[in-house]
């Protein structure tokens, strides 16, 4: 509990690590660092929080959010639980599909047993994550999102409504255009094995688009995430990689399996001058903001091979702003006001 560095030497020893990737290209590394460190000191910019804490040390793990795959055999869910174990050691955070598994009692064809479903096996990940602090400095937090054309998509919209269970998950349906379809006209619609992707019932959809709501409403969860419309838009730059399945823990970015993203935010409210928003040094910022985050990714120590080829390839980065609400203050501009909306456009 006590603290080994002031906050000026914390900015120190980022911005220092962080600069030395321009070595890799060249460029003056001591130019970088005095940015970088007019860029934190200033409060202008700070990124995630495993940046903060690794950058620098020995674990060096500086990106916040990631996707691992869950296979559908009893290896391939425990080899997810380890890695994410792994990445919730160094302070990252997880999100997972669990569409990939077959629904609670169907047949287990190697053992002649009955499976036990998505669900359950959620709560051991939920479990692991329990008992392991991020780096010790955060509870580890997950992502867990099943597709609305699963069989236990019921039992996975309520998981939450027992307050006891699943506190270290974010949880999302993940909803598919022929659902928005069938919703439309209060249809029924397809409900589909994952593991022979042969239809098996049918569900009537407006039926779970209001347990979905009824359950949001008691708990918060769960939120959803429009899938398809993600695969087919600007959300998946790469498609080439194939389809995206899942989100990071906060839902801010969606990530294949293995995929990764480092993340930072703008300080707003900074940015006000004589009572006007300081648009050509927030443009200024957004700049060295992104040269930073993208160096991030050069000097990244990757939790494992698949994470890191992943990472190398489409290099992430999520840049957010924070303080909107006491730039507006600065402003004179209510919160809630027509005003407000605009200078957000």
């Amino acid at each position: 509990g006590d603290p080994l560095e002031t906050a000026d030497q914390v900015f120190i020893r980022v911005a220092k690590n962080i600069a030395e990737a321009d070595a890799n290209y060249n460029g003056d590394v001591e130019k970088a660092y005095n940015k970088f460190l007019r860029l934190l000191s200033s409060l202008d910019f700070i990124p995630n929080s495993p940046t903060l804490v690794n950058a620098g040390r020995e674990l060096q793990q500086l990106s916040a959010c990631f996707v691992i795959p869950v296979e559908d055999s009893m290896e391939g869910i425990f080899e997810s639980v380890k890695q994410a174990a792994l990445i919730h050691k160094t302070g990252g955070g997880t999100g997972f599909s669990f569409s990939r598994l077959r629904p609670g009692g169907s047949g287990v064809n190697k053992t002649s047993g009955i499976a036990s479903g998505p669900v359950s096996f959620m709560q051991v990940f939920d479990k692991a994550t329990e008992v392991i602090k991020q780096g010790g400095t955060r509870r580890g937090a997950n992502m867990g999102i099943l597709r609305v054309d699963h069989p236990d998509i019921e039992e996975f919209i309520n998981i939450k409504n027992d307050l006891t269970k699943m506190n270290n998950f974010n949880i999302s349906v993940a909803i598919t255009d022929e659902f928005i379809n069938a919703l439309g006209t209060g249809k029924d619609y397809d409900i589909i094995d994952p593991v022979t992707k042969e239809k098996v019932g049918t569900k009537n959809s407006k039926h779970i688009w209001n347990s979905i709501i009824e359950s949001a409403h008691r708990t918060g969860d769960p939120g959803v995430i429009f899938i398809d419309r993600i695969n087919r838009g600007r959300a998946n730059p790469v498609p080439s990689r194939g389809p995206i399945e899942a989100t990071n823990p906060c839902g801010e970015q969606p990530l294949y399996p293995w995929d990764s993203c480092n993340l930072g935010s703008i300080n707003l409210s900074n940015f006000v001058l004589d009572g006007k928003v300081d648009f050509p040094r927030l443009a200024e910022v957004s700049e060295d903001a992104v040269h930073f985050l993208d160096n991030v990714i050069d000097m990244n120590k990757w939790p494992n091979e698949h994470i890191k080829e992943v990472s190398l390839a489409i290099r992430r980065i999520g840049l957010g702003v924070m303080g909107w609400a006491d730039m507006l203050i600065k402003l004179g501009i209510p919160y809630n006001s027509e005003e407000a909306v605009a200078v957000g456009s």
